[in-house]
């Protein structure tokens, strides 16, 4: 398929989705050998005032951003300022606390550190605050021996993230998103942890789809991402995202690296880059790559995999890297193809996939 006849085909596609209710609006942006071939969008991004969706509307996008946070700690490995075998205490004395002394930079980007839980009383407002944040994790005494076992780190993810590149940096995470990779991939604007409040007006209003049902507590309880382990939950259950989560202002000029807010186009952009030089060949094979393949105990302890601070083999592709947010975001890249694309989208559809697997599927096609 032409390039002229891609932007084109997913122009159609968001178009179908906005006229049938699916979306309220979206963005997609693909690059494709470092060019942009694809920046289209549709629809609405403040149904309030009938703001229109532009390609520089910035989105919410939850886990989407733990992209950036794995890029981040990629390219400080390639520069020899880190390795995957320091030990996260070296960094963060306090994070040894309970026997965490041994686990490692790569335990962190495989979900296998130990520590996926928050306090099961953590609130949005309690996510913003770093300094607690990080020391209910550090306090936190390990699920599991770091590098035996899977749990995805949804929360703690970012603020262990977080501390590490601040121990090699001596910065904040958000300042060295801007220092090492925005600034000089010309995406000042378009990607960040915790947004500028001068750049809320960008940002989209989130809606939450219609739920088809309401899990009561007691069904919730009985699903392994929400046990509870010395007062630790895997899922925060008092502030997990929806669209009143991430419409919060608190929430968005936070540094919450688990997650993060960008445009389409800005985190397409970063994963272009992260194929064509701006980590070593070697680190873009350890990023698409499987790393670690170990039971999962927030799967049922079902065997998941991950590649060094990415899921490997996405939307049909074995080489394909990246992350989806559980709104139904996406940013990821296909060495195979040289193919980097972003989804985002504002109607914030928890664990509904079904738009992004379709554009994913369109594109990654062509």
């Amino acid at each position: 398929m032409g390039m002229t006849s891609l932007q084109s085909t997913v122009q159609q596609a968001l178009d179908d989705l906005v006229e049938a209710g699916t979306e309220r609006g979206l963005q997609v942006a693909v690059y494709r050998g470092g060019e942009l071939v694809v920046d289209a969008v549709a629809g609405i991004a403040d149904p309030a005032t009938g703001r229109p969706f532009d390609s520089g509307t910035l989105v919410y996008a939850t886990s989407t951003g733990k992209g950036a946070a794995s890029a981040l700690i990629h390219l400080l490995v390639d520069r020899g300022e880190l390795s995957f075998d320091t030990p996260v205490a070296e960094l963060w004395p306090e994070f040894a606390a309970h026997g965490k002394d041994k686990a490692t930079v790569r335990h962190v980007l495989t979900h296998s550190a130990g520590v996926p839980g928050l306090p099961v009383d953590t609130t949005a407002a309690g996510l913003c605050d770093w300094d607690a944040m990080c020391a209910a994790v550090a306090a936190e005494k390990p699920w599991f021996e770091p590098g035996t076992k899977i749990a995805y780190h949804a929360q703690s993810f970012g603020y262990l993230a977080g501390q590490i590149v601040s121990g090699v940096t001596g910065t904040t995470i958000s300042e060295a998103l801007r220092a090492h990779v925005t600034e000089p991939l010309g995406l000042a604007g378009e990607l960040y942890f915790g947004v500028p409040s001068a750049e809320l007006g960008r940002v989209a209003v989130l809606e939450d789809a219609p739920a088809e049902f309401e899990m009561p507590p007691e069904m919730l309880a009985e699903i392994p991402f929400f046990q509870v382990v010395d007062g630790y939950t895997a899922a925060p259950m008092a502030a997990m995202p929806d669209a009143a989560f991430g419409n919060r202002a608190d929430v968005l000029t936070a540094d919450i690296p688990a997650g993060g807010t960008m445009t389409a186009r800005g985190v397409a952009k970063l994963y272009a880059a992260l194929m064509d030089g701006l980590v070593s060949a070697e680190r873009l094979r350890e990023m698409s790559t499987p790393a670690l393949v170990a039971p999962d105990v927030l799967a049922g302890g079902a065997d998941g995999t991950w590649g060094l601070g990415y899921g490997v083999g996405l939307f049909g592709s074995p080489t394909a890297f990246g992350f989806g947010g559980v709104n139904g975001t996406a940013g990821f890249g296909d060495p195979a193809t040289g193919t980097a694309v972003g989804i985002m989208k504002n109607t914030f559809s928890p664990g509904d996939f079904a738009t992004v697997e379709r554009l994913a599927g369109l594109i990654l096609r062509s």
